[in-house]
């Protein structure tokens, strides 16, 4: 029952080249930097990857996008990562954009053995009819599009046929947690995590505080260690390294 790993470097050693990875984060609040640096320099490659963005230069995911290691990512919001929209644009990246609120869905689905569901996000858009471009050609022309889904009137309004999504391996970070694996989430750190922790057969998790099995009350889990598969401590460093993605004050 004890599922903590020395370090980062174990917990991820045996991540195979083409895995799926679901990775929790917002921005750069809440992103398992210690794991994703860890995964870079362990080298896994064509990489699957989750997640509501991919980082931005130089931090969260934009390390292995920056190293070619990624090939393929699902996410809703993409707009802070030259290197992403250039590797995207010119056929290096297939991306399939998804609803946030979908997205958020289709993990927690996942995680909960739920095949698919209906929602209302996308109807009368590409997201229904397909056509959105996954991967360009190095022309410029679309390579790959979504293909259309299936659509049902539920109380006379139409719904999309969204599936949920599972990964051979999810990156988390949490507050708090224990040899377990149970986990606490502080604030908008939460975001995709507990989603992200659900969705992957196999859960890394780095924790700023490991406590011991009892010292967290069942009240303040978020994400029961049934989910989580490894712990990883974080050293104090680690742990204060927080970037501020846009800062909104004076200097």
């Amino acid at each position: 029952m004890d599922k903590v790993r020395a370090s980062a470097a174990e917990a991820v050693a045996d991540i195979p080249d083409g895995a799926s990875l679901a990775v929790g984060g917002f921005g750069l609040s809440g992103v398992p930097e210690a794991a994703i640096r860890a995964l870079h320099e362990q080298g896994a490659t064509g990489l699957e990857v989750v997640s509501n963005n991919c980082g931005v230069d130089g931090r969260g995911l934009g390390v292995l996008l920056a190293a070619g290691r990624i090939a393929r990512v699902t996410g809703s919001y993409v707009g802070e990562n030259k290197e992403f929209a250039r590797q995207y644009l010119s056929g290096e990246l297939e991306v399939e954009l998804v609803p946030q609120g979908t997205l958020a869905e289709r993990l927690r689905a996942g995680g909960a053995g739920i095949p698919a569901f209906y929602t209302p996000a996308g109807v009368g858009t590409q997201v229904a009819r397909g056509g959105l471009p996954w991967r360009y050609a190095p022309d410029g022309s679309v390579a790959v599009a979504s293909p259309p889904k299936e659509t049902r009137d539920f109380h006379g309004r139409p719904h999309v046929l969204e599936h949920g999504i599972t990964t051979d391996f999810a990156l988390v970070r949490a507050w708090r947690g224990d040899r377990h694996g149970n986990l606490v989430f502080r604030r908008a750190a939460a975001n995709f995590n507990p989603l992200a922790a659900m969705a992957g057969r196999t859960t890394v998790a780095e924790v700023e505080e490991l406590v011991e099995t009892g010292e967290l009350s069942p009240d303040q889990v978020h994400v029961p260690g049934v989910f989580v598969q490894r712990i990883v401590a974080l050293t104090p460093e680690q742990a204060a390294d927080k970037q501020i993605e846009k800062r909104t004050v004076r200097p």
